[in-house]
């Protein structure tokens, strides 16, 4: 079986695009339970019930098999989020929408959230690798950034450094999910409303 060249200007077929999104979701899976040191090329073959010749024909390595997997995971991730904030009806709700589409999303899809954190974070929340489509620490705030800024545009926000205030509300996002990925028992809906409390307090006008 010869692996597809880079450049070919064959499309997929329906086959070949089926085979390559199970891949993927067993990637997916075997991240999420094993972890990303024990999700090998045999592991995924085996899951999937192919060879590994199989898995190289339609991915070259495990690295670009394991980027696309995190790709998915995080462009599902952001339609999410951006179809919430689609329907907020000015910058104040489309802060709250943020704060509870970001924990919404990681509570409907727990294994996702394992492999965000086992291929991008480090235990120090630094990150692991960088993968073209802002999966970078530095630029993981920049939407609720500018989220802030137009609210402060708008007037209805206090004046403050909003990337600031962005990373202690992304902080404290990431915080609330970390401990209920250990705790399970935590009631993660009312932390949410905690933490819309938390952020209102935090931005809103006092006059």
């Amino acid at each position: 079986m010869t692996p597809r060249a880079g450049d070919s200007p064959e499309a997929p077929t329906f086959t070949e695009r089926a085979r390559r999104q199970q891949l993927i979701e067993c990637t997916i899976d075997l991240i999420s339970t094993r972890g990303y040191p024990s999700t090998s090329l045999s592991a995924i073959a085996e899951r999937a019930g192919l060879s590994k010749a199989a898995v190289l024909y339609h991915f070259a390595s495990k690295d670009n098999l394991t980027r696309a997997a995190l790709d998915q995971v995080m462009e599902q991730f952001r339609a999410y989020v951006t179809e919430r904030l689609a329907r907020a009806a000015g910058p104040r709700e489309a802060i709250i929408a943020y704060v509870r589409a970001m924990i919404g999303y990681q509570q409907a899809n727990r294994r996702h959230v394992r492999v965000i954190t086992e291929m991008l974070l480090d235990d120090d929340g630094g990150t692991k690798l960088k993968t073209p489509g802002s999966h970078d620490t530095q630029g993981r705030w920049q939407a609720l950034a500018a989220l802030l800024t137009e609210g402060q545009e708008a007037g209805v926000l206090r004046q403050f450094d909003c990337r600031t205030m962005a990373l202690a509300i992304g902080g404290a996002i990431d915080g609330v999910i970390a401990h209920w990925l250990v705790h399970p028992e935590l009631d993660l809906d009312a932390a949410t409303a905690e933490l819309e409390t938390f952020t209102l307090n935090a931005i809103e006008r006092r006059d």
